[in-house]
């Protein structure tokens, strides 16, 4: 059985990796995707771990394990209270973006394996259960919803909200689930609600740790923000014989409403604004296009401000759509408010190593979490290029290990 991190690190190295970029391709409940639940799986019943799954495609594997009395009330849903609830729930994903890096999610389910590792050869015995924790769909990148897994197991979107997601090619979530080998059974899982805290482990998604020279750091909380789909539609005419006056062309609109949304975040105080996907019909080299879907990623320090960022540019690509003779149709597909992690917890963790306390502008699980009332606290590991979902992003082993050992030090005060 692998007992170290850096043991298991190679273990996954391989697996849905491109041979040309160097990206990973591990989309969820697809072949690579599903070996490393597999292996996941194999780690935790290595370790004596008791697995649960629930209809989601979540997995948890528990160590000292819940004893349900499953005639109780569900417990309170929100304040602290919830601490003194049985579980201590630590992990990340194991989906990535396409061609993405290799730390996004993993990083946080080796770092608890190799804590649970370093908690046993302490010698310590956990008063209260740990579980390690492989949440389905982070990403949203195939089925365009992020942190799907855990939004479905703590009621955050429907089943039947998600039932009806499709994927780039057409296929359903419950058919790919089950072509997975997987019984969906879509809906809140009863063992979160077993959870009193949860604490995430995850590579830096910028570069504030980096500048402040620290390998590792505690979050206190997650930036407001959204998926928008822009639905651009015109006329499909021929490339050379269509004069330039008589176009009805979407690819305009949309160009034109990129640069207005570059524009706005650029003059905001912190707005960040990214059209990074797009797709187009009849997509021929010598057509005009009849039809430009593009997908908007935003996000601002505050609900206000990105509220105004995205009112502002679909009113400009409105306005544009009006000069060129097309059409445009905003839909918000995911949007996800500011998340304030726990200030207590947070201090709790940082204060004994003086480590800082900064905020996020990516999304995670574990916002997700804390906007259901579980207590929710993220330790973060230094990123030395400040990139992510990108092949180049990475982490020294030396910040690795130092953030399993935060890690180990965190979950033995909170489940001591």
């Amino acid at each position: 059985m692998p007992d170290h991190f850096e043991a298991m690190w190679h273990d996954l190295a391989a697996v849905g990796r491109s041979a040309s970029s160097g990206g990973y391709f591990r989309q969820p409940f697809a072949s690579a995707e599903r070996e490393c639940h597999t292996w996941f799986v194999e780690q935790c019943l290595d370790r004596g771990l008791e697995i649960e799954h629930d209809g989601n495609g979540n997995t948890v594997g528990w160590w000292n394990p819940i004893v349900r009395d499953v005639s109780a009330p569900p417990p309170a849903s929100e304040g602290p209270e919830r601490l003194g609830l049985s579980g201590i729930l630590t992990g990340s994903h194991l989906d990535s973006v396409l061609d993405g890096g290799a730390y996004d999610g993993p990083l946080g389910v080796v770092a608890a394996l190799a804590a649970v590792d370093r908690l046993r050869d302490r010698g310590f015995t956990p008063a209260r259960p740990i579980g390690v924790a492989a949440f389905a769909e982070e990403e949203g990148s195939r089925f365009g919803l992020a942190c799907l897994g855990s939004r479905l197991a703590s009621g955050a979107t429907s089943p039947d909200a998600a039932r009806e997601l499709r994927d780039r090619d057409g296929v359903a979530l419950l058919d790919a689930m089950a072509a997975a080998g997987l019984e969906p059974e879509l809906g809140p899982s009863r063992w979160l609600q077993d959870v009193g805290c949860f604490v995430e482990l995850h590579v830096e998604q910028g570069r504030d740790l980096i500048d402040r020279d620290v390998a590792v750091g505690v979050a206190s909380g997650i930036w407001p923000h959204g998926r928008y789909r822009f639905d651009f539609t015109g006329e499909a005419n021929h490339a050379g014989s269509t004069r330039m006056e008589d176009r009805r062309d979407p690819m305009l609109t949309y160009a034109m409403t990129a640069l207005a949304a570059n524009k706005q975040a650029r003059g905001s105080t912190t707005g960040r604004a990214t059209f990074g996907r797009l797709d187009v019909a009849p997509n021929g080299t010598n057509a005009v296009p009849s039809r430009v879907t593009a997908w908007l990623d935003a996000r601002c320090e505050s609900t206000a401000e990105l509220d105004r960022m995205i009112a502002e540019i679909g009113r400009l690509g409105h306005e544009r759509a009006g000069r060129d003779g097309t059409a445009l149709v905003v839909t918000a597909e995911s949007v996800s408010g500011a998340v304030a992690f726990d200030p207590d917890l947070a201090r709790r963790i940082a204060d004994p190593h003086d480590w800082p306390v900064i905020p996020t502008m990516a999304g995670h699980d574990a916002g997700v979490l804390c906007a259901a009332g579980i207590p929710t606290a993220m330790l973060f590991v230094r990123n030395p290029t400040g990139v992510s979902h990108s092949p180049a992003e990475f982490a020294e082993m030396a910040d690795c290990l130092a953030g399993v050992e935060a890690l180990t030090n965190t979950l033995e005060a909170l489940a001591g």
